[in-house]
């Protein structure tokens, strides 16, 4: 409901979708530090998908911290439909879910399909990436702020400059995303295959990308398996105690 502040609604029924809007960063916030704790408690390898994934938390936190000013009424009829709105989305939607989705497929790429990735490439890609969509949408907060509006293919002189870093930071996007299907061309051409438990660690803390020791410490069923994982794996129902 929050997204009706510019129809028209009264000043009482503003306020309470202002204090119902600002309710949800209570939840939001104790995820985000559920997050932070989870990494706080295991042994952090600064691997790709581990990159992304503490790069969801950022940015993630990032579009949240917005979202908490455009929750304001009085804030949000000044700032509807201006790219400060467009700016808070993609910095939740757009790049927190992205980075998610990049996260997953460098952890299980492996498992489906039995190859390792290049862990140079994917740290490239990983930090081009997040240097591209930051330097993409971070000035549209200020152009928002400044007054420029959304769905307007148009706009003053007076914007060409923080529009212009936001086109840069597109095309790096571009090519961190070139650079991603270079990385799964070389992962299925180049790269060795993967052994059924890819990220076992050894008994000791390794920050090295290798890991040639296979040790079982992950007992869950999938890394018990070859890689990739084969048709009709278990014969009977295993039972995991």
């Amino acid at each position: 409901m929050h997204h009706m502040y510019a129809v028209g609604l009264d000043v009482d029924t503003r306020a309470y979708f202002t204090a119902a809007t600002m309710i949800i960063a209570v939840p939001t916030g104790i995820k985000v530090f559920s997050w932070l704790r989870t990494c706080y408690g295991g042994s952090v390898r600064y691997t790709a998908p581990m990159l992304f994934a503490l790069g969801f938390v950022f940015l993630f936190t990032i579009g949240g911290l917005t979202g908490v000013v455009l929750a304001n009424a009085s804030m949000d009829v000044a700032m509807h439909d201006t790219y400060y709105v467009v700016a808070h989305f993609h910095y939740v939607l757009s790049m927190g879910a992205v980075f998610s989705l990049f996260a997953g497929f460098y952890y299980w790429a492996p498992k489906i399909f039995g190859r390792m990735y290049s862990e140079t490439l994917a740290q490239i890609q990983f930090w081009s990436l997040f240097i591209g969509v930051n330097t993409t949408f971070m000035p549209q907060h200020f152009l928002g702020l400044r007054g420029m509006p959304r769905r307007i293919p148009d706009y003053p002189d007076a914007f060409e400059g923080w529009n212009y870093v936001s086109s840069i930071g597109s095309l790096i996007s571009v090519v961190s995303m070139g650079l991603f299907l270079y990385t799964i061309y070389d992962m299925f051409v180049n790269q060795p295959i993967a052994v059924g438990n890819p990220w076992g660690i050894p008994a000791f803390f390794m920050s090295t990308p290798v890991f040639e020791n296979e040790a079982q410490t992950t007992t869950t069923l999938e890394w018990q398996l070859p890689s990739p994982t084969p048709y009709h794996a278990f014969n009977m129902l295993p039972v995991q105690s």
